[in-house]
């Protein structure tokens, strides 16, 4: 953090408990959101960063090991919150923040959302499959077409509901989104 270098002792001090407290607070965020702790620590010091850094940097910066800031950097990366960057003479990976949190919002949300309705959709898909062969099988059985009818109505609802969320995604990777909330300028 050679920024720091030209403010005083005093100044230093000041500026680095201001960004403690968001770094915590931004750690406490992604906590709620299945991000341990520390990794959103790592997120939150990397915000603040100047330039881009590398493991070894950040490693030192928050006094983590190596292998703990590697699986850090590569779950914040495959996140899409941070990105590998280039960095002439270096032959080390750098790392930057990608600072616009409306982004990292959707990317978060649309990787973990998708995956979960992609699962979810093949579930009930299958169970729906599984009650058309109960119903071809037991179609003289009023009493038990009557629940596969049910559960049926409900796989179908629970479908409706992850198609509407899968448009939902599709707006937030497109930005369609922000037609109907618009961000703050």
């Amino acid at each position: 953090m050679n920024e720091l270098a030209a403010i005083t002792d005093e100044q230093r001090a000041k500026l680095l408990g201001t960004r403690r407290r968001v770094v915590e607070s931004i750690g406490k965020n992604m906590d709620l959101y299945g991000i341990t702790l520390s990794i959103g620590h790592l997120y939150g010091n990397m915000y603040f960063n100047q330039e881009p850094a590398t493991l070894d940097e950040m490693s030192e910066t928050m006094g983590m090991s190596k292998t703990s800031m590697s699986t850090g950097m590569r779950t914040l990366h495959d996140l899409k919150m941070i990105n590998k960057v280039w960095g002439k003479g270096s032959r080390k990976d750098l790392y930057e923040v990608e600072p616009d949190w409306h982004q990292n919002f959707a990317d978060f949300f649309s990787i973990k959302w998708r995956k979960a309705v992609e699962q979810n959709m093949n579930v009930m898909q299958r169970s729906l499959k599984d009650i058309g062969a109960m119903m071809e099988q037991y179609e003289d059985d009023e009493a038990f077409m009557k629940l596969l009818l049910n559960d049926k109505g409900k796989i179908e609802e629970a479908l409706s509901y992850y198609r509407w969320l899968d448009r939902l995604i599709d707006s937030f990777e497109s930005g369609e989104i922000y037609n109907f909330i618009p961000r703050e300028q």
